[in-house]
């Protein structure tokens, strides 16, 4: 059994179904989840994102992280991580961020799950790359392989997607 609270990051391209992924697995395992901040902040733009935007979605995103993980019961499923905004800030403007690789170094999940792009690419005003998913893909992958951090890869349509999710999880942790 868990004695302090543990961070799961669902990470990945876009249109993969994260947001979906951390609201079922918090309510499978009875806990809270962090819904991805960049949705909040670029929705209440009045004019087109930045790349100091990306930072400050950056920033809040893991404040809010720190804010509830306090309130967790055991588990914290954290829609997106700083990897999302390091992939954005590197394929929106061809460069790296100071602010974001700092957060991507210090702040540490126990588990990260990486989704897959089996899922079809669904149209958002806020998603920019659907001819680019498995590029992407290969990015995170990459990333995730270059800093040394251990990832499960999610794949499945809905529930399916769920019960792999939970099945790794339970694993994990050594749930019965």
């Amino acid at each position: 059994m868990l004695k302090k609270p543990f961070k799961i990051a669902i990470t990945g391209p876009e249109s993969t179904g994260k947001s979906f992924l951390a609201k079922e697995l918090a309510a499978h395992f009875n806990t809270i989840w962090v819904p991805e901040y960049a949705r909040e902040y670029i929705g209440s733009l009045q004019r087109d994102y930045t790349a100091k935007d990306i930072e400050a979605i950056a920033l809040e995103q893991v404040r809010r992280e720190k804010e509830l993980l306090r309130y967790s019961n055991r588990i914290l499923f954290c829609d997106t991580d700083p990897l999302v905004c390091h992939i954005w800030h590197k394929v929106k403007y061809g460069t790296e961020s100071k602010v974001i690789n700092k957060l991507l170094h210090e702040n540490k999940y126990n588990m990260i799950l990486l989704c897959d792009i089996d899922l079809e690419w669904t149209y958002d005003p806020m998603r920019e790359h659907p001819d680019k998913r498995d590029w992407l893909f290969q990015k995170y992958i990459l990333e995730l392989e270059t800093m040394k951090n251990e990832y499960k890869m999610v794949s499945g349509h809905e529930k399916e997607r769920i019960h792999n999710a939970t099945s790794i999880i339970h694993k994990y942790l050594n749930f019965k």
